[in-house]
């Protein structure tokens, strides 16, 4: 049953707490426009008359609340006008489970301090047992003022004080987007569709729906369109901007103001760039019926949002719901809430940089279909998938754990590679194994212009454009083999080496082919997977909860990637991943749990790069029918830690311990329960010898999980007596000295490898070298 129950405030209580404290001092403060002047505080009388005000009628809403409260219940307060409201109903009810959420911005705690009532407001929302924001820099915002004002303990989870912990998370909104969906199929949503298409024919549309305030950067989005014009002429005549600016507290001079000054740009520009036919320009100071706006939705070309300071700003959401068959493009400010979730897919900008807003407006008019199919998908499937109604149900559920649940606590560097040495002995040397890894290793650079990295483009790894006419030099030499070895599934080395002759290694060596030959599988057999399904649930739990954040199901692990999530929030969301693994789902499962710098792995025990390298070179090497011995290799990968026994691999002239030492994994602080994988152990300077892999037993039960082939079934596996005889054939033709052998790590300086590089560039370089040698 649903049913609401009012809450009667006098005029003079609504005139102090509403249009007083609220409107008048919290809103403005929250959006980093700064407390009122003394003139303006005259008007509504004083601060302290205010702030009496609102503790009264947050006062009154908790004696209602009171008076209907059952055991068990929830209560859920909202926004910035009920600050006050968690203690007044924890003082009724300490019992009592009480979530607090916040709707706009909450501000840096420098802006918060210079609040008089400021620490009476944090200690009062504290008294809620969850308290939410929509993006982690708010709830951020909000631990750091509890720390800074009120000296409390500011933890991963929240804020703790006096052993009490309130919970703060981020729980970014959403819409009801299959109800702007369904609108769209609605008859008279058509019938306005035609008419706007028709009224508009041969320009493109851009739109912003924006309430006319001082925090939406309506004059900014007019002038950055403007300077567009300026520098595009032959854009004039062939598109038009919609600008609806729906009224606002229009008895405040300020707004007063601001309307007086769009409508002047707005007059200006389209008399400098409109015709007696046509403007560039079409304003509305009014706001349009919900099927009429979903027609304009769906019309446009490019929505520009160019918010100064915005909690969340559901018309990104609104749109992107809207433009399932234009796929148009968001133009999306980044002091927009909706930034967090939506950036990847739109194209942020800094408002108050009108060249760069205008550049962007180009970028977008010119945008090709393919990339805008890219973005809107990314972003489509987000509006879709985190609707409003699971924003709600997700808040609950965590209200509710949160009441029961505990509190959760928690080199040396290698010199720089010696090229000059390493081309010589490489020029001298009568066959070359090279093994190179793809990510940060052979892939393009990544602009990262202003910290904002590109999710899309980032995601999908290209080879770096320089190396290919020295990547074919190389594949030519018939004294060199070339393996590139990556965690990627197979599909994405296919579309990056197929045109070359060399072996690609798929999923950590799980995975071989020759380019001219078909994929193969090199993992053990009988590999046990059955541990992947509860994993699952983990995996999806923290991308949802982690904006930006996405999950792998690859066939022989699971890795979750929070490289272009917010540092500060990936990290601490990948701590509490970690916990809840090891408690979980892997307490008894045989894996391995591998941290990188920005991502979290699960795999079976014994599943690395270097467990792989025997069976791969088996293969090569009974491919190529090798007689002439291996006497150069060189290994260079930007590999994780558990990944960098494939160093250890070749090594020739380590003694055991120092290369068990070697073999540990560096990346992550090492948990009691880990399991360590098996080291591979060579034992003379003629080449390492086979040796054993420990593998999980395969379980009888009929049920249980295992992986015998690729997951494209196009995969084929070799005999277990084949294997082993392709891997004594290796080791027959491996005579590897150890000046011939150079294993580099690059980017990162906590390795096992022998040496060093700083980039793919660096790669490139030294690459080139080797090829012009050749």
């Amino acid at each position: 049953m649903q049913w609401c129950i009012p809450v009667f405030l006098d005029e003079e209580i609504v005139h102090q707490y509403y249009n007083g404290y609220c409107n008048n001092i919290l809103w403005p403060l929250f959006h980093y426009l700064g407390l009122p002047q003394e003139d303006r505080l005259a008007t509504t009388r004083s601060f302290q008359s205010q702030f009496a005000a609102y503790k009264k009628a947050n006062q009154m809403f908790a004696d209602v609340v009171n008076m209907h409260y059952e055991e068990g219940d929830v209560v859920w307060c909202h926004d910035y006008h009920l600050m006050y409201l968690p203690e007044c109903l924890k003082n009724h009810n300490n019992n009592m489970k009480v979530g607090w959420f916040l709707h706009t911005p909450f501000p840096s705690s420098e802006i918060h301090r210079t609040l008089p009532s400021r620490s009476e407001l944090l200690r009062s929302v504290l008294a809620a047992d969850l308290v939410g924001f929509h993006t982690y820099d708010y709830a951020r915002h909000f631990v750091s003022a509890c720390t800074r004002i009120l000296g409390i303990e500011g933890t991963p989870e929240g804020v703790e004080d006096q052993g009490r912990l309130t919970r703060v998370a981020a729980f970014p909104i959403g819409i009801d987007s299959l109800r702007f969906q369904n609108a769209l199929l609605v008859p008279q949503v058509q019938e306005h569709i035609k008419e706007l298409k028709e009224r508009f024919s041969g320009r493109k549309v851009m739109l912003g729906v924006d309430r006319l305030d001082m925090i939406k950067g309506i004059p900014q989005k007019i002038l950055a369109f403007e300077k567009f014009l300026e520098e595009n002429p032959n854009w004039r005549d062939k598109v038009v901007l919609l600008q609806i600016a729906v009224p606002t507290r229009t008895d405040v001079p300020e707004y007063q103001k601001l309307t007086s000054q769009v409508h002047e740009i707005v007059g200006r520009i389209n008399g400098r760039f409109g015709s007696l036919t046509a403007v560039p320009i079409h304003h509305l100071d009014r706001s349009l019926d919900f099927h009429a706006l979903c027609a304009l939705y769906a019309v446009t070309d490019v929505a520009l949002v160019t918010s100064l300071r915005d909690g969340m700003n559901l018309v990104s959401y609104e749109f992107v719901a809207c433009q399932e068959a234009k796929k148009g493009v968001l133009i999306l400010s980044e002091f927009a809430g909706a930034a967090q979730s939506l950036g990847a897919g739109a194209i942020l900008v800094n408002p108050w940089n009108i060249t760069e807003v205008a550049a962007s407006i180009a970028q977008a008019l010119n945008m090709s279909a393919e990339e805008r199919e890219k973005r809107h998908q990314h972003n489509f499937h987000h509006v879709t998938k985190h609707t409003a109604q699971e924003w709600a149900e997700m808040f609950v559920s965590e209200l509710n754990d949160t009441v029961v649940e505990a509190q959760l606590r928690t080199s040396k560097e290698p010199p720089e590679l010696p090229q000059n040495d390493a081309v010589e002995r490489y020029l001298r040397s009568g066959n070359r194994l090279l093994i190179l890894g793809f990510n940060s290793t052979l892939t393009e650079p990544v602009d990262t212009s202003g910290n904002r990295s590109d999710q899309i483009r980032e995601k999908n790894p290209n080879l770096h454009p320089e190396l290919k006419e020295h990547l074919t030099a190389l594949c030519n030499d018939k004294k060199t083999t070339i393996v590139v070895l990556s965690g990627s599934k197979s599909e994405v080395l296919d579309k990056n080496f197929a045109e070359y002759d060399m072996w690609l290694a798929a999923e950590n060596g799980m995975f071989l082919r020759h380019t001219k030959g078909d994929w193969m599988t090199t993992m053990p057999e009988h590999l046990n997977m059955e541990w992947v399904d509860s994993l699952k649930h983990v995996f999806e739990y923290f991308t949802e909860r982690t904006p930006r954040s996405e999950f792998e199901i690859r066939t022989t692990s699971l890795v979750w990637n929070y490289k272009y999530a917010d540092v500060e929030f990936g990290r601490l969301q990948a701590r509490d991943m970690l916990q809840h693994l090891w408690t979980g789902p892997i307490s008894n499962a045989s894996v391995d749990v591998v941290q990188g710098s920005r991502s979290v792995e699960v795999r079976p025990v014994g599943v690395t790069k270097g467990a792989a390298i025997d069976r791969i070179l088996g293969e090569i090497v009974h491919n190529k029918s090798m007689t002439t011995p291996i006497d150069y290799v060189l290994c260079v990968g930007h590999f994780l830690g558990k990944d960098e026994d494939v160093y250890t691999f070749f090594e020739p002239e380590l003694p055991s311990d120092a290369n068990m030492a070697k073999c540990k994994p560096i990346d992550a602080p090492k948990l009691p329960t880990e399991k360590k994988a098996p080291s591979k152990l060579p034992a003379t300077k003629s080449g390492p010898k086979s040796s054993q892999t420990k593998t999980p037993k395969p379980s009888p039960a009929p049920d249980k999980r295992t992986v015998n082939n690729h997951s494209s079934g196009s995969s084929r596996r070799a005999s277990p007596e084949k294997v082993k005889e392709k891997e004594k054939m290796a080791w027959s033709v491996l005579d590897l000295k150890g000046d011939n052998y150079f294993s580099c790590a690059v980017g990162r300086k906590r390795t096992s490898a022998r040496y060093l590089l700083g980039s793919s560039d660096d790669v490139v370089s030294f690459l080139s070298r080797l090829a012009k040698g050749t």
